[in-house]
């Protein structure tokens, strides 16, 4: 149970459960700043106008073809 729990996944895309743990937590992080530049650039639109998009673009090319 805990091997499917915490190792299947991580498995899955050739990592190890703190390599995955790792790109995993990376990743979060984009996510938060890209957020954060998405979220002041609704308030002030000549800021980050292609920031968030940009962050988001690279996380995909990163990710879409992990574990295949």
């Amino acid at each position: 149970m805990l091997s499917k729990l915490f190792l299947d996944h991580p498995r899955s895309v050739e990592e190890s459960y703190l390599e995955h743990a790792a790109f995993a937590g990376r990743f979060a992080l984009r996510l938060f700043a890209a957020g954060g530049a998405a979220l002041i650039h609704a308030i002030i639109p000549c800021a980050f106008e292609k920031t968030a998009s940009r962050m988001i673009a690279d996380m995909y090319a990163r990710t879409h073809n992990r574990g295949r």
